[in-house]
């Protein structure tokens, strides 16, 4: 089998090149096997990085025993945790595509054969898948694993009820000494946030594109098997190596189909809605919103797990975990897609089972007959919005309310702690998407203490920003065209009536085609907020959430 990297290293003519190497500490017999990459975004900011060197040691060992040579080079993550609600939120999404672009940069530049993408968290994930997609090489994923849930007053925590909490403890409804033990016992240990946020939905969402290992995503961060795994992974490389099965064979529009149904099955974040669309770009498949609207809505949400439920992704894994949900779903699959192991999705998961019902239902007696996300459009969102039923009561699915506007989400932040927001409101934040933020931040720290505040089932939240996949309540976000582009959200004004009607697809403003008309041409885009900088170049370059915020070139 041809080897791309002896192109560089064969003896004598590049004996330069493996001098170089040598220096190292590499035997002319490491040079001789595969040079796979060891994509590793270790670090200790990120908790569910914090266990990746272990991790890569565990993958180094597998690809030397199946005759392949390691080299790993690090790349950078960002925690969506430690930046929610302040400004380092607007450098998170723009992260992405600085990591895809690092690992082609790497990988093209030192002619390695193949790739193991180690990562765990929000936008690390879609970035290496993206980079996968792009370079069209072998490649496999894994990840570290998601948090073991805590516990605080005989319940199971994650690390989303800190900033809910908050609200309740500016309401008076928690003491400082009961704040500081939720503090101190939400996280228990590393691993990514022990809900189905946008880290862990990513993850599982490798797995069912076929780009890891099945049963390996909701593996927790401490458990043994983790290990054991990522060993396996090591070992795969190699064998996809030899077999010239390239990334580009298994990212494909079915594959991502067969993702997409997976992300609506187990309720997963909206965020999906922006990296699916940019992994699908690099891939050169197809792609729009509306595809994705029918494929969630034609998938029932079958996996309770939290925020939707009291079960996190301990429990989900326990109860069968992706191959399970995969198995239950295989009559509305793509089962002859291609995977890491070699084998079709059918021959992975004909062996699964669910093995808790209380987590994992069945297609014919599903939590919620349509999927966790839903795309929404009307005189708001002409170009489509981005909801999660699954996370919003029934009561919640139609809202009607008048408009509280705020140009950032600050200023939102600042009304809502304030006791400025009352029960019925529509709370409309603005130039916060891709290029408005710039860098789309999310709108958790608003959402959080709306819930906090006894808010959450009382007050809607709309925007072109973003949500975490941990929000709840009734939000709307992903508004296109976001308000930086002129898009209708820019023309709202403080007290108009805001329709939200997610059954029916409907974002509306209540004013009729000339008063839209007569606000449009007296609008102006305000000042750029950053005009230094790679947020400058990000907010130039990107594309509006509808086509996954991606940089088209």
């Amino acid at each position: 089998m041809f080897h791309r990297s002896k192109e560089i290293l064969h003896f004598p003519d590049w004996a330069l090149n493996r001098s170089l190497y040598k220096s190292m500490g590499y035997t002319d017999e490491d040079l001789d096997k595969p040079l796979v990459a060891v994509v590793n975004s270790w670090n200790n900011v990120v908790p569910g990085h914090y266990n990746l060197r272990e991790v890569s040691e565990a993958v180094k060992a597998g690809i030397r025993e199946a005759g392949g040579t390691p080299v790993e080079f690090g790349t950078i993550a960002a925690c969506d945790g430690i930046a929610q609600g302040h400004e380092g939120m607007r450098y998170i999404l723009p992260t992405r595509d600085l990591i895809a672009n690092d690992i082609e940069m790497m990988i093209q530049a030192h002619r390695f054969d193949g790739m193991v993408l180690l990562g765990s968290c929000d936008k690390i994930v879609p970035g290496m898948l993206m980079a996968a997609a792009r370079l069209d090489l072998p490649a496999i994923f894994v990840n570290g694993g998601p948090m073991l849930p805590g516990h605080f007053q005989g319940k199971d925590t994650d690390s989303s009820i800190v900033q809910e909490s908050l609200g309740a403890l500016k309401a008076g409804e928690m003491t400082l000494a009961e704040y500081k033990e939720l503090e101190n016992c939400a996280c228990p240990g590393p691993g990514s946030c022990a809900m189905l946020g946008t880290a862990n939905t990513m993850c599982c969402l490798a797995e069912a594109m076929g780009m890891a290992l099945p049963g390996s995503s909701t593996i927790p961060a401490v458990d043994a098997s983790r290990f054991r795994a990522a060993q396996q992974s090591g070992r795969v490389i190699v064998d996809l190596i030899k077999r010239g099965i390239t990334a580009g064979q298994i990212i494909t529009k079915e594959s991502l189909a067969n993702a997409v149904r997976v992300s609506s099955a187990i309720g997963g974040s909206t965020n999906v809605a922006l990296h699916i669309p940019a992994i699908a770009y690099e891939a050169k498949v197809d792609y729009d919103l509306e595809w994705f609207h029918e494929l969630s809505q034609g998938t029932p949400h079958i996996a309770g797990i939290m925020p939707a439920s009291e079960y996190d992704l301990a429990d989900f894994h326990v109860a069968g975990g992706v191959p399970a949900v995969m198995k239950e779903l295989a009559p509305v699959l793509n089962t002859n897609c291609l995977t890491v192991t070699g084998k079709t999705v059918l021959e992975n998961v004909q062996t699964a089972v669910i093995k808790d019902s209380r987590v994992i239902k069945t297609m014919s007696e599903p939590f919620h007959e349509n999927g966790g996300l839903a795309v929404i459009k009307g005189n708001l969102a002409p170009n489509g919005a981005v909801t999660k039923p699954a996370a919003i009561a029934a009561e919640l699915l139609k809202f009607c309310g008048p408009a509280r506007v705020f140009d950032s989400e600050q200023l939102a932040i600042e009304a809502i702690e304030a006791g400025k927001i009352q029960p019925g409101d529509v709370v409309v934040i603005r130039y916060e998407g891709p290029k408005g933020g710039p860098g789309m931040p999310e709108m958790f720290k608003p959402m959080k203490l709306l819930v906090g505040m006894g808010l959450a089932k009382k007050v809607a939240l709309i925007t072109d920003g973003r949500f975490s996949g941990s929000n709840n309540g009734c939000f709307v976000g992903h508004i296109s065209p976001e308000a930086m582009e002129g898009g209708p959200l820019a023309l709202v004004q403080e007290g108009d009536s805001i329709d939200i009607d997610i059954p029916n697809r409907q974002l509306n403003i209540a004013i009729s085609p000339t008063e839209l008309a007569v606000r449009q041409e007296k609008w102006q885009a305000p000042a750029p907020r950053v005009t230094r900088g790679y947020l400058a170049l990000y907010a130039r370059i990107t594309e509006s959430a509808d086509k996954g915020a991606i940089i088209r070139v």
